[in-house]
């Protein structure tokens, strides 16, 4: 069986910079999980002892150094920490702190605030908080827009992450029934990358296996693309493997998620090739 990788995938920009922060930040703790792959999180807490703490409440006398995830966290929260004696390095990606600054600047000059995105994702809970009112809308498609009451000045941003198509039917909807809408194009580059490549592979594989955290937002995105054209699974670790899957397979394809590092997608190979 032929395996072929995606010919773009794995750590994006923003996750290799944060990892490269926690790796010369030993003894550090994050607010969250710094980046979705619990595997990469476990190597750094043990060959640097970085570990992560689910609300500042954890952030006691004992801490000295905070990283901000990947992902941002909402501003208060971002200001309760600088408050603290002790140093705060901001690992949030650039291409997040962009809706930030948007939604920010937007609702201070009046704009209703729509946000393409996943409520409960920590991404979107940090962009919301931005907002100087309450008047900021998170949404999934379309047809949630139809339950709220819009004002005539839009301003629209994407989590970094979502399919550009999803979000164009969003931007369609608005454009079709408000006089004014700004518009921001906030998915990030290496999401389209990515994503291109796993659509193109997965059209000529038998098979394509998927790794990454199964809370990553941009895994998940990559395992339904590549499930609409040949049979697909995602995967955290070589654990997860099942031999049966590559009976009769003669193209296997392999992407991964922008918080999966190589020497997973690596190890998954090898597991492969090990089982076929």
């Amino acid at each position: 069986m032929l395996i072929k990788k995606a010919k773009s995938y794995g750590f994006c920009f923003g996750v290799k910079r944060a990892v490269e922060i926690a790796e010369n930040s030993k003894n550090a703790v994050t607010l969250g999980p710094l980046i979705h792959n619990p595997l990469e999180i476990n190597r750094l807490s043990k060959k640097y002892n970085v570990k992560f703490v689910n609300s500042i409440d954890e952030v006691d006398n004992n801490v000295k150094r905070v990283i901000v995830r990947t992902h941002g966290i909402p501003k208060d929260k971002y200001q309760e920490l600088l408050k603290k004696n002790i140093e705060v390095i901001d690992a949030t990606c650039p291409f997040v702190k962009k809706p930030q600054e948007i939604v920010e600047k937007m609702s201070e000059e009046g704009y209703d605030i729509v946000i393409f995105g996943d409520v409960k994702h920590p991404e979107i809970q940090g962009v919301k908080s931005y907002s100087v009112h309450n008047r900021v809308y998170v949404v999934l498609n379309e047809n949630e827009l139809k339950n709220i009451k819009l004002r005539d000045k839009i301003a629209t941003v994407a989590q970094t992450t979502r399919k550009i198509s999803d979000y164009l039917k969003i931007v369609s909807y608005l454009i079709e029934n408000y006089k004014e809408v700004r518009v921001f194009n906030t998915i990030c580059n290496a999401t389209f990358e990515n994503q291109d490549a796993v659509r193109e592979l997965s059209r000529e594989a038998d098979i394509m296996i998927i790794v990454g955290g199964k809370n990553s937002s941009n895994t998940k995105q990559l395992y339904n693309i590549a499930k609409e054209n040949t049979e697909s699974y995602l995967v955290e670790s070589a654990e997860e493997l099942k031999k049966e899957w590559f009976k009769n397979k003669k193209i296997c394809g392999i992407s991964a998620g922008a918080s999966t590092p190589e020497w997973l997608v690596e190890k998954i190979i090898s597991k492969i090739k090990d089982i076929t």
